[in-house]
């Protein structure tokens, strides 16, 4: 089998899990791990079908604007709701596509921490030099709470339950992990930071 190579790193096919979402590689030198979104078909097609619609309703009323005959006041009224038709358009397809060919990576090495939101092949791996790193934790919303309720929307595409503080400004990764999930990865990441940073 071919691996994948992601900065540097050879991810084979025998990986370790954390859950059925989290993989990762744990090597003397480094530790890569990859995020990938919630698969659900059922949800997948369902987004998909929303978004043919809602793509076939904003072609029609282009369309309505330069074929037909309106009024100023109908006019008005469409190029406001193209507006609104613009931003949901693009907030559903991006979190549609990212369940689809998103992922997010993370290497630890003696250098740094590494975060990579990756989309297909593309996105920039960033580098987090460990001295600047602070109030490293995870955070998972109460089950019934009002933000619980937003982050476990399939049409959102945040979510993210690990943060740490890096020069005054919060860094996040892990989108929609369960509990579990984070707590897991958190205690790998934790240990792989205090690991590196004493080299």
């Amino acid at each position: 089998m071919k691996p994948l190579r992601f900065l540097g790193v050879f991810y084979f096919c025998f990986m370790k899990w954390i859950g059925s979402r989290i993989s990762f590689e744990d090597t003397p030198k480094s530790t890569t791990v990859i995020i990938i979104p919630e698969n659900n078909v059922f949800i997948n097609i369902l987004m998909g079908s929303w978004l043919g619609m809602w793509f076939c309703v904003g072609f029609y009323v282009v369309w309505s604007l330069f074929a037909l005959k309106l009024t100023e006041q109908e006019s008005v009224f469409l190029y406001v709701f193209m507006v609104f038709w613009l931003y949901y358009a693009f907030r559903i397809s991006k979190s549609y596509f990212w369940r689809l060919f998103g992922k997010e990576l993370i290497k630890v090495n003696e250098d740094a921490f590494y975060i990579k939101k990756s989309f297909l092949k593309y996105g920039k791996s960033v580098p987090h030099y460990f001295g600047n790193i602070k109030d490293f934790k995870f955070e998972i919303p109460e089950v019934w709470s009002m933000q619980s309720a937003w982050e476990s929307s399939p049409w959102i595409s945040g979510g993210e339950r690990l943060s740490f503080e890096y020069f005054g400004k919060v860094k996040q990764f892990g989108r929609k992990l369960n509990k579990k999930e984070a707590q897991l990865l958190f205690n790998l990441l934790n240990s792989k930071i205090k690991q590196f940073r004493k080299k």
